[in-house]
């Protein structure tokens, strides 16, 4: 993945971590982005040292399947950072492409975790948006909004799980016909519980399978060198 479609788009040069010349990473920095390939967990795609039919790790019963190409971490946060706050639409096409490559499963439509209106206002941009257009690009599916964030929460960094799961609930709502199965795509995953609580509502709204396609995934100790 590193060498091939990401070296290939047509970007100026700038690592977005280190400003160093090579996009989106220059070589000292793609050397530290950690790839999540398999095999693995064929659920999530945490990589193993053997195939695994599920891990520890995971998500809810309510998400079908998982993938990410990075771990988020190092360079790959750095990245996600100023797609986030800096609306650099070049990143999002970059990890956009990246997600495609990653996605095994079949060819569903996509829609994305939205932002508050007021966020959306602020920013002028929907990260997780732009991710899943330009995924969807690479993949030549659908895309479309299916959710709409009816509560604008602060920051939910420093709770745990059960108490993220809480805070959403009636934070989503479905908008328009829903697909009986559909691809829900976020910048990154943490602990599960946004994307989780945006998969209850997709499936309270008629989907029968919720898939959760993110550019990366936090993940907890050591993985194997790939």
């Amino acid at each position: 993945m590193r060498g091939g479609v990401l070296a290939d788009l047509p970007f100026p040069p700038g690592c977005v971590s280190c400003g160093a010349p090579g996009f989106p990473w220059c070589p000292g920095c793609e050397r530290r982005v950690e790839v999540l390939l398999p095999p693995g967990c064929r659920r999530c795609g945490r990589p193993a040292l053997r195939d695994l039919a599920r891990c520890a790790d995971c998500p809810a019963p309510e998400i079908a399947s998982l993938r990410a190409p990075f771990r988020f971490e190092g360079p790959v946060r750095d990245a996600l950072l100023k797609l986030k706050f800096t609306g650099m639409r070049s990143v999002g096409a970059a990890l956009g492409r990246a997600m495609a490559e990653v996605w095994d499963g079949p060819a569903l439509p996509l829609t994305w975790v939205p932002l508050s209106r007021r966020r959306l206002a602020r920013r002028g941009y929907d990260q997780a948006e732009a991710l899943a257009r330009a995924a969807a690009e690479g993949l030549g599916v659908a895309v479309g909004a299916r959710l709409q964030r009816t509560v604008d929460l602060p920051s939910m960094a420093r709770r745990g799980r059960r108490d993220r799961l809480g805070a959403l609930r009636g934070a989503f709502r479905a908008v328009g016909p829903v697909p009986p199965s559909v691809v829900l795509v976020d910048d990154v995953v943490t602990t599960g519980s946004t994307v989780t609580e945006c998969a209850r509502v997709l499936r309270a709204a008629g989907a029968r399978e919720v898939h959760v396609l993110a550019a990366a995934r936090a993940l907890s100790g050591p993985l194997p060198n790939r």
